[in-house]
């Protein structure tokens, strides 16, 4: 049977409609269903293989998994994207019209939960066996409505209309309990036992997604938890009249999996964001744990069966959990459990930020887990005893390293224990992990420098080229084929030679007029502005925070905007400021920056001196599936924190994998796409992390360098005109990014940039330059590396029948 007939029968008998009735969500429906059995048969062989051999598995534990839209991402894996279109075709559907009718599943703020789904493609397509195991939200994070030039959070609704995708594991169950107390008592061997009493137990229900690899056999799991109470009514309440009270115990379970990342300004909202913390991580490792059992093999050979990586500090409650499930369910003495623990968990440290290292209080974290703090001091004890032991009269390092806080109220801090509990800790680029070493943990770089690493993070080509940009990815096919999707790094080299080609140019810049048209039309609908696509494409799209600082690049517009004034005459180049990205619902700061975005394009759109040289555009709700409409569309791609506070990021890739030129501080990743795809490819201004430092110690005062600069002090009275006083004067007394310090320097930069733009050839040569030079910042990179140095597991290539 063709696609098109299993398409047709899918409809009929899956999903219960005539084709004359069909809705194209029915259609959507339809096509899933057919879909998800060819990924069923590989993951059964992939069951199969399993079974036939002896391998370490890989778990790896996210509080994100920012998966994206499944359908055009798991043809593509199959094979069967071109086929897809034809059997639309044949069915007198349009395709792309059958692939929009996806709701994106919201399970994650940004580059964290992408990374993690890039991570489970690359996993499956080096065909290493992997489970991410996360949290199965009811609802997302939220939808952006523009109100006003202001965010307004809407409830992101993906379940609505079900999950085809996703298959609920009733049987694959886990007790999770909260509060209670603790009991010890002596046992036969006269060994101290410990007994957890919980207060109350949920009851986390397994919903497993299969994850392909790009044309290979294998398809690993994505396992997410829903949170169910252990009786979900209460008759005897209801035979009471407590109607209310009969359904209470549900109602309070099933929060846990409620919301992605509930506000946790107010005191409800932490408890319930580490009880969702420990939720799924205390469901992944008793899940673990079985899946190591049933095969016969001894607890104490877990770290054998399971390599588990730990994404940032939320699942860091593993370290304690993982030695409670050893040393109270299993009767496993200390120091074993513990070489265990550290040998089979690593941790990925993911921020630089201090008030992002996350910290719980005693009282908080003791009421919530009582087994698990008493745990953390047993660890804490042992392990000050050993830096003690070390650096012998060194009390303030020990005061440093102590997993517990003293100093400012006694907090645990998970960093700490996640670095202690576990054999490897890494970095997510070069620049991070250095300041990783020399600063946030450089006590602990000290004690055990072996165990620190870096793994460059990646994204994967097949989702941010092939599927969103097939123009692009059939020009370079067109010239040397294809393995270029799986082989980046060594194979897209070859496309360099074509850059003196004026023909091969020619089709490049084709090719992201035809993105940029496509990208205008959004525009038009969803933001309300008409763009000229001829312009450049200035895009910047991430999540909102000061140190990203949006606000430099608002007030460079500014800026462009009062110099076309004072010369209407002047030859500016047509330049469209492109933004995206959600502010959290509680960070008053990051939503004013939308505001300013959107009070800022108002004057520059409607201004007719300007005659539609100069654009400004904010795309609502950025997400995935707005992503691979926004990255193959931009020529210009703004990178622009400060240097030594962004991690990593991961868009500066994807831009750039799209053929956008990076202006950029050397902050993350920015400091390797430099390198990779040559300086004069890159535009670069601003100061280094280093400076930045300097700068701080020495006392950095904002106003004095609004003084030094008049126009800077015109463009922020212009900014405190429109209504944003309050804010100019906030960033003049109080500048912690270096924003203004920084502007100058970007200011001229951007003039660079548009003296670029205006040489035509050379702006195309650039282009391709990068595109074919940053095969290194695949997501299969990261997890060959991740493998080879942390997890020590090979591949298992599966055949599928």
């Amino acid at each position: 049977m063709d696609l098109a007939e299993s398409i047709v029968e899918a409809l009929r008998y899956g999903v219960g409609k005539l084709p004359s009735r069909a809705t194209k969500h029915d259609w959507y429906m339809a096509f899933a269903h057919v879909v998800r059995e060819r990924m069923l048969e590989r993951w059964i062989a992939t069951l199969e293989t399993l079974q036939r051999r002896d391998v370490r598995g890989v778990a790896y534990l996210s509080a994100e998994f920012l998966m994206g839209p499944h359908l055009g991402n798991n043809l593509l894996n199959l094979g069967l994207l071109e086929e897809g279109r034809r059997a639309a075709s044949s069915l007198g559907l349009d395709f792309d019209e059958i692939l929009a009718q996806e709701e994106e599943p919201g399970l994650g703020n940004g580059g964290l939960g992408r990374l993690a789904a890039c991570f489970l493609d690359s996993l499956a397509t080096v065909q290493i066996p992997a489970v991410g195991y996360g949290i199965r939200y009811e609802f997302g994070i939220f939808d952006q409505v523009i109100r006003d030039g202001a965010q307004v959070e809407v409830t992101d609704k993906w379940l609505r209309y079900g999950n085809p995708w996703e298959i609920c594991r009733p049987e694959i169950a886990h007790e999770v309990g909260f509060g209670g107390r603790t009991e010890n008592w002596t046992d036969e061997r006269g060994r101290f036992r410990v007994r957890w009493v919980p207060a109350r137990v949920v009851i986390g229900v397994a919903h497993d997604t299969p994850v392909l690899g790009y044309r290979v056999g294998n398809a690993n799991l994505l396992r997410l938890w829903k949170a169910e109470a252990c009786e979900s009514f209460d008759f005897q309440a209801f035979n009471t009249g407590d109607y209310w009270g009969a359904v209470d115990d549900k109602v309070v379970s099933e929060n846990i999996s409620k919301v992605l990342y509930p506000n946790d300004e107010p005191a409800q909202g932490k408890q319930l964001r580490l009880e969702q913390q420990y939720f799924f991580t205390c469901c992944a490792l008793k899940d673990m744990v079985t899946m190591h059992r049933s095969t016969g093999a001894p607890l104490e050979a877990f770290h054998e069966t399971w390599a588990v990586q730990l994404n940032d500090t939320h699942p860091s409650v593993a370290v304690a959990e993982l030695m409670r499930l050893l040393v109270d369910e299993h009767g496993i003495d200390w120091d074993p459990a513990w070489e265990i623990t550290r040998a089979a968990l690593a941790y990925t440290n993911h921020t630089l930020l201090p008030e992002a290292l996350e910290t719980w209080p005693v009282e908080l974290f003791g009421a919530l887990l009582p087994r698990h703090l008493e745990i953390v001091y047993e660890i804490n004890r042992r392990f000050l005893d050993e830096v003690r032991a070390r650096f012998p009269g060194d009390e303030g390092r020990v005061s440093r390293m102590s997993i517990v806080e003293e100093s400012r109220g006694r907090r645990v801090r998970m960093a700490h224990l996640a670095t202690v509990g576990t054999h490897a800790v890494n970095g997510v680029a070069a620049l991070h992990s250095d300041l990783l070493k020399r600063e946030t943990l450089a006590d602990f770089h000290a004690m055990w420098p072996e165990r620190f690493h870096n793994v460059t993070n990646g994204v994967t080509p097949r989702r941010w080229v092939a599927l969103s940009n097939p123009g692009l990815a059939a020009l370079i096919t067109g010239r040397i084929g294809d393995r270029w999707l799986v082989h980046p790094e060594e194979e897209l080299p070859a496309i360099e030679s074509y850059a003196s080609d004026a023909a091969f140019r020619r089709a490049w810049r084709e090719v992201k007029l035809a993105n940029k048209r496509t990208l205008a039309e959004e525009l038009a609908l969803r933001a309300g502005v008409p763009v000229d696509p001829e312009s450049m494409f200035d895009v910047q799209v991430k999540r909102f925070h000061e140190y990203k600082r949006q606000h430099l690049n608002v007030l460079n517009i500014v800026a462009t905007y009062l110099r076309l004034l004072d010369d209407p005459g002047g030859n500016v180049v047509p330049r469209v400021w492109i933004f995206g990205g959600k502010a959290a619902p509680g960070y008053a700061a990051a939503k004013e920056i939308i505001r300013l975005i959107h009070a800022v394009g108002a004057v520059v759109n409607g201004d007719p001196r300007v005659g539609g040289r100069l654009k400004v555009a904010f795309f609502p709700d950025f997400n995935v599936t707005n992503g691979q409409k926004i990255y193959p569309a931009a020529d210009l791609s703004e990178q622009i924190s400060t240097a030594g506070k962004e991690a990593s990021g991961t868009g500066n890739m994807k831009f750039a994998m799209n053929g956008a030129i990076t202006i950029g501080t050397l902050d993350g990743a920015n400091v390797e796409i430099r390198e990779a795809v040559g300086e004069e490819n890159f535009a670069l201004f601003g100061l280094t992390a280093e400076e930045v430092a300097a700068w701080a110690a020495r006392g950095y005062h904002p106003r004095e360098v609004v003084e030094r600069e008049p126009f800077l002090a015109r463009v922020l009275e212009t900014v405190g005109s429109l209504g944003f006083r309050p804010f100019v004067e906030g960033l003049v007394a109080n500048d912690p990014f270096f924003v203004l310090a920084d502007f100058a320097a970007y200011a001229a930069c951007q003039d660079r940039v548009s003296e670029t733009w205006r040489d035509t050839e050379r702006w195309t040569r650039m282009s391709i330059f990068n595109a074919c030079r940053v095969g290194r910042f695949s997501s299969d990179r990261s997890i060959r590396d991740y493998a080879e140095r942390i997890w020590k597991v090979s591949p298992m290539p599966v055949e599928v029948p």
